[in-house]
Order: structure tokens, then sequence, then C-alpha cells
């Protein structure tokens, strides 16, 4: 099985012969076997050149690098070996007719408030979940897709007021703050969000859907806002139960945070420990009730992928995921 690679140290990232090195500063090599390799993931300060490129585009390997605050910045995505020219003019269709755009974006608000709903149900939280649904009724009566995301906006909130019965050792989140995030909280919604961006843009990148043309966030230039959309599914099933676990397990404390600026951020062992969790969030697998074999939850953003392109055909109505287990 492939997996992510992360690396923090600075260094130089090259190609040897067939297959990939890390040097670091000191000099000391690591060697990364090309062939078991999902995704390349840099916080540290990386040299690199276009052999290395190259090499990362013979085998479909995505470069993802991150600022020094552990954020996203941007990706060397190689040229798309799956492509179909037919099914990019019906996945525009679907995004020009604004009553197909309107479905597609309700579709991922409501798989989004399903699992939100059911992290609160894990804690009890009865009195949140009856505030989630008088604003969740409103969402079938949209009629465009400021009035979704307006009411998804309420819904958040309410949902991140929610955080401070679930999380316990001194953390405390007062409201969501993204740009930049001030405290431990809001530090580990971004850097999580972050992380589950690239992980849809590796699982569309293997697909014939274009990962720049979205329905929930419009689309525009700099940014492959269809993996901002399919995100809105898996941040409340995987990201927050990540961030509970490690908060009131005491797996992350404060001294896993750093303050430069006002910007609060996950200091290099804080980010280990999250990344760590994440792997194996992504590697955990379901038994999946129409394919009737376990699946990861990695593959389920896939699948995810996989029930739009059908739906982009007129083969089958997308259903976004709800988890049933």
């Amino acid at each position: 099985m492939n997996r992510d690679y992360y690396i923090f140290s600075n260094g130089r990232l090259k190609r040897s012969e067939n297959t990939i090195s890390f040097e670091n500063a000191k000099g000391e090599k690591k060697s990364l076997p090309i062939e078991n390799i999902e995704t390349i993931h840099l916080f540290g300060e990386i040299d690199f050149n276009t052999k290395l490129l190259t090499l990362l585009s013979e085998y479909g390997i995505i470069l993802n690098t991150y600022n020094h605050y552990g954020y996203y910045t941007g990706s060397f995505c190689p040229r798309k070996n799956s492509i179909s020219g037919y099914l990019l003019v019906q996945q525009a269709k679907n995004y020009i007719d604004p009553e197909k755009r309107l479905y597609i974006a309700y579709s991922f608000i409501s798989s989004a408030v399903f699992h939100i709903k059911r992290n609160l149900r894990n804690y009890g939280l009865t009195e949140q979940i009856k505030k989630i649904e008088k604003e969740e009724s409103l969402l079938e009566n949209v009629e465009s897709i400021e009035n979704l995301m307006g009411i998804e906006g309420n819904i958040r909130e309410i949902y991140y007021s929610a955080f401070n019965s679930i999380l316990s050792n001194n953390f405390q989140i007062n409201k969501r703050e993204k740009h930049p995030p001030t405290d431990p909280v809001n530090a580990l919604i971004s850097f999580g969000n972050s992380l589950m961006y690239t992980s849809v843009l590796t699982e569309i990148y293997k697909t014939q859907i274009d990962p720049t043309l979205s329905f929930l966030h419009e689309p525009s230039t700099k940014r492959f806002s269809l993996s901002l959309d399919i995100a809105e599914i898996f941040k409340p099933l995987i990201i927050d139960p990540i961030i509970f676990k490690l908060i009131n397990e005491k797996m992350l404390t404060l001294k896993d945070f750093n303050t430069d600026k006002d910007i609060c951020f996950l200091n290099e062992e804080g980010k280990k420990k999250f990344i760590n969790e994440y792997d194996k969030k992504l590697n955990t697998t379901v038994r999946h009730r129409k394919l009737g074999r376990n699946v990861s939850y990695r593959h389920l953003i896939r699948l995810e992928c996989y029930k739009l392109i059908k739906h982009f055909l007129d083969d089958d109505l997308y259903k976004p995921l709800k988890a049933w287990w």
C-alpha cells in the first residue's frame, strides 16, 4: 500500500537514479522508495529541481508545500493521465445550470451537517443538535448558493460554539478564526482542514473530474475549488474527531503550539502528532454496504469522486456520503 511522506527538516530532495533521496542540512541521507509513495508533503525549506519533478510526473505523485506555520501553499500536480473532454463538458453543464449546481452544492452541505450532528450526538449535546436542525430545515428551500452558504455558516457557528463542551485540558475556542488562527483550537482546525484539502486533491487527481470546476465554492484562479467542496463532507468526519481525541486524551498539550506575530500554530512536534493520527484515520477501514468489502477512509474520498462522475454522466443521481457505521 502506498503511503504519504512528510518532510519537516530543511534540506534537498532529489532524484537518485530511479528513486528519491532526501539529504538534510547535516548531510544525512534517506531514500524514499518511489513505488511506495502516494503523496509528498514538504513542511521544511526544501530544494529540488526539474529532474525530481520529471520523476514524480512519471509516477503520478503530487508534491504539496506548506509554509512556516504548517498551512498549505501549493502543489506540483503531474500531467493527468486520466482525462476526458466529454466528462469535462458534462461537469461544466452541471455548473452552468443553476438548479443542477444547487443540487450538488446542497448535497455537500447536507453530508457535512449529518456528520456534524453525528459528532455532537457522540457527546450528548442535544441542545446544539436542536439548534442545528432548526437551521437545517431551511436548507431544503434555498434558492441560491449564497443562501445555502449563509445557512451553512450559521450551522458552523453553532457547531464550533459546542467545542467548549467537548474539549478538556484547558483548550477553548471563542470563535472560528481562519486568517490567522490565534488560539490552539483554531490552529488545529486550520491545520487539519489544510491536510484534508490536499488529500481530497490527491484523490480527485486519480479520476477524470476537473479539480478547478466546483459547485459550492465559486471557481476561481489559483485554487482547486472542487477540493474545497468535497472536503466539506470529510472535515467533520475525519478532522474534528482527531482534534477531540488529541486534546481529550492529552496526546497534545499547549507545549505543542507556538505563537508568532499573533499567529498560533503547531510546532514541529505537534504537527507530527497530528499527522500520525491523521494517517491512521485515513487508513482505517469500514465495511462498505454496497461494495461488500472493507474500504479505507482515504478510499471513501475517491468513491465520492466516482459518484460525482456518474452523476455528471447521468448514470446515477449523486447521493453524498453519510456515515452508517
